[in-house]
This record gives structure tokens, C-alpha cells and sequence, in this order.
């Protein structure tokens, strides 16, 4: 029989598990993304451990973890005769006798995730002998989410050229209308390929004053000011839009907390060189819960902040404290946040 790899990371990712079960079986099969220290589920073949998509776990936890370093085997039919997979803390939290793993890597050489798999049993030790097709389909995989992500930096290029016409007249950046679509897209980019993304929430703190004691013509400088503050600190990628009145949000995407960290001290500098005051929060997305969610974080931060006038630094450490893990995410790749970005005005 002919298997032939669909041409998409996803559909491809699911085939190569669905023929690695039935060749070699083991209990879960699993394609996974790195990201700071999350490992995340992005595909899986699961028999038995109840792993779906959207599970994360400790990267520093995992057998693959210690793959990568070189501190253990890429076929382990016996893991617990490996010590660096016999002391990893996965093999506490879950029943693993047999693992296998092999990197998949990005078209210059970083690590993006691994194609792995786990069984409570041993297993025989002529699986070793199945390594070279192990590696081949990761490489194969390799080369098409090179490709995959590519065509996805066109396709998220287009979607602002094709919501151009949904903007808010006075301000010229995205309405609310465009923001829940494009939020709806980058979304469905973060699940399919493991993403990070930031969601910034932008309130003006004085536009009523200004309205009432300069009037609604000084305002509306007001907001100009604030969306202009905002160009200026996104790359051509990231989501700007107004979301009604006084209300702006941002995406950084691809951006994890390390680069939002970056962004928001931007953001203060510019905001203050337009001489706009504001409260902000912002939230990273988790891979459990979504940028939805993230938005409603951010949200809540910066209602938290206007009442209490925090320190913008403060609204970064709170909105970016994991909701459902121990651990926070430390700063990981992906971001470019702390690289170049647009000429500032003098």
C-alpha cells in the first residue's frame, strides 16, 4: 500500500501517527511543540493515557527533554533502563516503560517540538531497528511545517489586506468587527502549531474629561493620539483595532511573556511621548484556554489597574501567572517583540 503525506502540517502530523500505531503500535502517539517551558500536545494517536490536543506539560518533566540534551536514546524499548528517562518526573505522573523521540526542528535548526511516543509496557528490542523511518518522517514533517508556516505568514498578511475596508473611521485602525475575526483566525494558527500570542487591552484614562472640558473635537485628538502611540510599537503582523470608545486592543502575536514584557515598556514610552494617559492589561494565551480567554484576562487587568493605578509592570506579572499550572511560562522563542520594530517619532 502507497501512503503519500497530505500537504499540510496537521493532516500530515495525524497521518504519520495513525501509520507509526499500526506499524510499531505503543499507547499514545504524540506530535508536540516547545514552547518556553510548556510541552505541548498539538497531535495525538491515544490509546490509553487519555492525552488529546491542548494538553501541556512541564517540558523539563518529559523524556523528550532529556532526548534533545543527548542524555538519553532516541528508541528506549526498556525506558526504565535509561537513568535520565527513569528519573524524568512524567514517569511518576504517568505508567512508562517504553518512549520514543525524535525532534522536529525548524528550517534553520531550532527546535520547534518532537514526534514521540510513549507504552506502559516493554517493548521488544527490534524497534530500535525503526529509527531511520522514525527520523525520515520527522524530517518529512519538518519540511512541511517549514512550508506550512510560510504559507501561514502569507495567508495572516492577507487577512488584514482582506479587513482592510472593516476600520473606525477616526482612527484608521481595525473596528471591533475585524478584531473578532482576526482574533478567531490567530487563534485557530495558535492551536494548530503550538503559538504564543499576548493580548494587550488599552483603556484611555481622561477621554471623558477632555470631551467635557476641551470638547469632543479634542477628544477626537485624543484618540488619534493613542492609535498613532500604538502603530508605533507593533510590527506589521500584530492586531490593532479600536474596540469602542475609549477601548483599544492589541495581539502581539507569536509573542510570549518575555516579549510582552518588551512591548508594554514600548508601549508606556510611546503613549507617554503622545502624551496619552491609559490603563493596560495583558494576558498570554495558554494553550488550555485560548485567546479568548486571554482577552478576558487582559480585560480584567486593566479594570484592575484603573481602579488601583498599579504600575504597568505589575499588570505584566499578574496577567501572565498560568491560571491552571504551577509554574509560570519563562521566557521562550519565538517572539521578536525585543528586535526591531517601527522608527519612533522625535
Amino acid at each position: 500500500m502507497t501512503h503519500v503525506l497530505p500537504p499540510d502540517f496537521e493532516r500530515a502530523s495525524q497521518a504519520v501517527l495513525e501509520f507509526l500505531h499500526g506499524r510499531l503500535g505503543f499507547s499514545l502517539w504524540m506530535v508536540t511543540r516547545v514552547q518556553g517551558d510548556d510541552f505541548i500536545v498539538l497531535q495525538s494517536k491515544d490509546e490509553g493515557y487519555g492525552v488529546s490536543p491542548g494538553t501541556v506539560i512541564r517540558w523539563a518533566d518529559s523524556f523528550c527533554s532529556q532526548m534533545v540534551k543527548g542524555n538519553g536514546p532516541r528508541i528506549a524499548p526498556d525506558s526504565e533502563a535509561v537513568p535520565a528517562y527513569a528519573a524524568a518526573p512524567v514517569g511518576r505522573q504517568v505508567p512508562v516503560r517504553a518512549y520514543i523521540g525524535v525532534p522536529l526542528t525548524h528550517a534553520d535548526g531550532r527546535l520547534f517540538g518532537t514526534l514521540c511516543a510513549i507504552d506502559p509496557a516493554r517493548q521488544p528490542d527490534a524497534i530500535v531497528e525503526e529509527q531511520q523511518l522514525i527520523e525520515l518522517l520527522a524530517s518529512m514533517l519538518s519540511a512541511i511545517l517549514d512550508a506550512d508556516l510560510k504559507l501561514s505568514e502569507e495567508v495572516r498578511r492577507n487577512e488584514h489586506l482582506e479587513l482592510e475596508a472593516l476600520v473606525d473611521p477616526l482612527t484608521s485602525l481595525q473596528n471591533r468587527r475585524a478584531w473578532d475575526r482576526l482574533l478567531a483566525r490567530e487563534e485557530e494558527r495558535c492551536r494548530r502549531y503550538g503559538h504564543t500570542a499576548t493580548v494587550f487591552v488599552i483603556d484611555l484614562d481622561q477621554l471623558k474629561e477632555v470631551n467635557d472640558a476641551e470638547g469632543h473635537a479634542a477628544g477626537d485628538a485624543l484618540l488619534v493620539r493613542a492609535a498613532t502611540a500604538l502603530r508605533e510599537v507593533v510590527r506589521d503582523v500584530d492586531i490593532v483595532a479600536r474596540l469602542g470608545g475609549d477601548e483599544f486592543g492589541l495581539i502581539a502575536v507569536e509573542c510570549d511573556s518575555a516579549g510582552a514584557e518588551l512591548l508594554l515598556g514600548r508601549l508606556r514610552d510611546a503613549l507617554d511621548e503622545w502624551q496619552v494617559k491609559a490603563s493596560v492589561g495583558l494576558a498570554v494565551r495558554e494553550a488550555s484556554s485560548g485567546l479568548a480567554r486571554a482577552w478576558e484576562q487582559a480585560d480584567r487587568l486593566m479594570y484592575a489597574q484603573k481602579r488601583t493605578q498599579w504600575p504597568l509592570s505589575l499588570s505584566v506579572q499578574a496577567a501572565t501567572r498560568p491560571v491552571d499550572r504551577l509554574q509560570p511560562t519563562a521566557a521562550g522563542g519565538g517572539s521578536d517583540h525585543g528586535a526591531a520594530r517601527r522608527p519612533r517619532r522625535r
